[in-house]
């Protein structure tokens, strides 16, 4: 069964705009830490955005400025908003929840919680 579900991809043009939303049960949403990563070449997924308990927020390089990751508790939902997009934001995005997230992870590998994917196109 798939541990988190994402919903929200799709295709936009370059500039434009798109909210990512990641559902699943009570046990995912109390990891310490919650993100997103997004698949690059090489079958390998990058962290991109993290939601630590008591830390706050953190982003990667690339995207800092433009994408917001929160969360709802009482709906056990994570979000990631994602304005001024660019070609190189295509990709799979996951959303993930564990311990202490990598930097970089096999997508989808057996370590902590993660959601089947959803595809963004930016043209």
């Amino acid at each position: 069964d798939v541990q988190l579900v994402e919903s929200g991809g799709g295709s936009v043009q370059s500039g434009g705009s798109l909210k990512l939303s990641c559902t699943g049960s009570s046990v995912p949403f109390r990891q310490s830490q919650l993100g997103w990563y997004r698949r690059v070449p090489g079958d390998n997924c990058e962290l991109i955005a993290t939601l630590t308990s008591g830390a706050g927020t953190d982003y990667r390089q690339s995207v800092r400025g433009r994408f917001t990751i929160s969360r709802e508790n009482a709906k056990n939902e994570l979000n990631l908003q994602m304005n001024s997009l660019r070609p190189e934001d295509t990709a799979v995005y996951y959303c993930a929840a564990g311990g202490l997230l990598a930097p970089r992870a096999y997508c989808r590998s057996a370590r902590g919680y993660w959601g089947q994917g959803t595809q963004v196109t930016v043209s």
